[in-house]
């Protein structure tokens, strides 16, 4: 009875937190830092420095990867996995409830409705912009690094070179040629002794190319938010460029980017962009396409996880590992950078507007930029001014 308790307490606990996280990874850790080091007391202030290093050095969702350690903490397993349901809950139903609109016609119906969508397409543009030079700025600090993401980025911008190919030769070349500076040797005394029990979690990244073999759109939809999830370096924002070159057949860009763009209003991890996805991708069962898409867009992560913490201190002190991990973090700058110019900018259109129309746009979207970085506007303040401003747009241009 105990154990379950602590595990509705983890879970009740996440929703709520789930209900009112916005603004990002970032924020997320800050608010996991109030609630459960000095608030609830659930670990020290080491204990959680230990955990989020770990979720900064792996592939995945940042803040929910912690929020998944933090339950484990706290409630064993069942714990990790309340915390998951917890935090992604109210993001996902959301972001599922506007999928079925979309599939439902509301956006054919009701002629206001463009109006949003051109305000989250220029939404859009804003965040990627933003998360372009923040990354810019954490990942790119020196002429090595730089010319990892310039690279990156001409190569996918030229040849469409596919995420996975490019990440691969920066993980290389950051292995063989970059050093990076020198952490510090101690070891933290309380964290568990590896065993070897902990790899048997890496066993479904070998067991499920093998479904690749059946033709089959769930399989298909499974294996590709599966792939994308075990990529995404760098935050939440690198998902998107992983998932437009995963699914750039089955979804137009206005579809995706209307999806991401909703996503940045949304409580909670960014990932549930998937949730929105899984949904438009299968039309005839959206609920099972988005509870699908969801897990396997989260479980590389978790995954990753419950595998590496107990080796994670010692392979960080590995420099060549150091410095891949590194220069792979680069090139998601050059990759971001090339998906802010297609699909994101070129979605937004704004050489099919006169040379008097393509001003309110242009203004919108700069001023967006400078309101999320420098005046610090909340991002959902930033949704609804877009929004407004699109419909503005939509009455001024139909009128």
């Amino acid at each position: 009875m105990l154990a379950i308790r602590h595990t509705l307490e983890v879970f009740f606990t996440f929703l709520w937190l789930g209900c009112i996280s916005f603004g990002g990874p970032a924020a997320h850790i800050g608010i996991f830092q109030r609630e459960f080091v000095q608030r609830r007391q659930w670990l020290g202030n080491d204990d959680f420095s230990r955990l989020l290093a770990l979720v900064q050095f792996l592939p995945g969702p940042a803040s929910s990867q912690l929020g998944f350690a933090i339950g484990r903490v706290q409630a064993g397993l069942p714990g990790a996995v309340a915390a998951f349901i917890g935090f992604t809950l109210p993001s996902a139903a959301l972001m599922l409830a506007f999928a079925l609109g979309m599939l439902a016609g509301l956006g054919d119906q009701y002629s206001w409705l463009a109006g949003i969508m051109l305000g989250l397409k220029w939404l859009a543009v804003v965040v990627v912009a933003d998360a372009v030079l923040t990354m810019n700025r954490n990942f790119c600090t020196d002429g090595f690094t730089r010319i990892i993401a310039a690279a990156m980025a001409a190569l996918t911008l030229a040849t469409g070179f596919m995420a996975l190919g490019g990440l691969l030769l920066a993980a290389l070349a950051g292995g063989l040629w970059w050093k990076p500076a020198q952490p510090s040797t101690a070891t933290p005394a309380t964290l568990p002794k590896p065993n070897g029990r902990s790899l048997l979690w890496l066993l479904p990244f070998a067991a499920l190319p093998l479904l690749a073999v059946i033709s089959s759109p769930v399989v298909d939809l499974i294996n590709g938010f599966f792939y994308s999830g075990t990529l995404v370096f760098g935050g939440g924002h690198v998902v998107l460029p992983l998932l437009q070159q995963q699914f750039e057949q089955q979804l137009t860009a206005d579809a995706l980017l209307a999806g991401y763009a909703l996503a940045q209003a949304m409580p909670g991890p960014l990932f549930t962009l998937a949730t929105y996805l899984g949904a438009m991708l299968l039309p005839t069962a959206p609920v099972s396409g988005a509870l699908l898409a969801t897990l396997a867009v989260f479980l590389p992560g978790f995954l990753l996880l419950l595998a590496v913490q107990p080796y994670w201190h010692l392979l960080t002190r590995y420099p060549r590992i150091r410095a891949a991990v590194a220069a792979v973090n680069a090139a998601v700058v050059g990759l971001l950078f090339a998906t802010f110019i297609n699909p994101v900018l070129t979605s937004a259109g704004l050489w099919h507007y006169s040379s008097w129309q393509i001003v309110m746009p242009g203004l919108a979207m700069l001023g967006g930029v400078m309101a999320l970085r420098w005046l610090k506007l909340p991002v959902w303040a930033l949704v609804l001014l877009m929004i407004a401003t699109g419909l503005v747009f939509q009455v001024i241009t139909h009128s």
